[in-house]
């Protein structure tokens, strides 16, 4: 059947812009999140360009809170470099998920899609990708531009308060990233077939307890790697 999408594709412009309103649920968290850190970096003795650096060219929230406390700590630039590679690590089991959406554009269009990619987005895009949609480049560049500009900027405003916030925590700025999550998961979930609902549930079960077994020996971030592996495992081979 033809609708007035297909004989009137949207435009690049309109892409991005939708890309732009989409993105807008999460801003709430990117602003809570970037503006705590901010003010932990502050209280680091970071300036407010270093600071800005950090989240221009690290852009990890988790990480960067982390090379902060490594800062604090001296620890030597290698720790703190192969430190951060570790916490991130997820990305590539992002990227390898929204990779074959963009398969049909360049190298370089999926490097910067892939290099802006976060946790934020990634859950915006999964569940566009659950809902079946098509996704284009240009709407991707506009939810992960919007997100990263976000970030900067929340972050350098953070940094700005911190000369007078010392502890960050007293404002529940960091329950902020929590909420989102749970706000991008019951999305997911809306967008769901309902005979699907109960194995993606039961996957989602097998993670906390991986995790929960995991992290009695592994750091938090190594045991998250793991456990989604061998829960999408599970999920793929039970839908089989």
């Amino acid at each position: 059947m033809i609708n007035e999408t297909t004989l009137n594709p949207p435009s690049e412009k309109q892409l991005f812009w939708q890309g732009v309103k989409d993105c807008v649920p999460t801003l709430l968290g990117y602003i809570g999140i970037g503006g705590a850190f901010g003010i932990v970096g502050s209280a680091s003795n970071l300036s407010i360009l270093e600071i800005m650096l950090l989240s221009i060219f690290v852009y990890a929230g988790s990480a960067q809170f982390i090379i902060c406390a490594l800062l604090v700590a001296h620890t030597p630039l290698s720790v703190v470099i192969f430190t951060t590679f570790i916490v991130n690590l997820r990305h590539f089991l992002m990227g390898l998920t929204v990779a074959p959406a963009f398969k049909s554009y360049s190298i370089w269009r999926n490097i910067g899609i892939g290099t802006l990619l976060t946790d934020e987005t990634f859950g915006v895009a999964s569940t566009k990708l659950m809902g079946q949609q098509r996704m284009q480049a240009s709407w991707m560049d506009g939810l992960n531009i919007t997100a990263y500009l976000c970030w900067i900027i929340s972050s350098v405003v953070g940094a700005c308060l911190g000369q007078w916030i010392s502890n960050p925590e007293i404002l529940g700025l960091d329950f902020a990233l929590i909420a989102m999550f749970v706000a991008l998961l019951i999305l997911q979930l809306q967008q769901v077939a309902s005979s699907k609902l109960k194995p993606m549930l039961f996957v989602v079960g097998y993670t906390i307890i991986f995790m929960f077994i995991l992290m009695l020996f592994l750091p938090s971030h190594l045991a998250v790697i793991i456990a989604t592996i061998l829960a999408a495992t599970i999920g793929v081979l039970t839908e089989r």
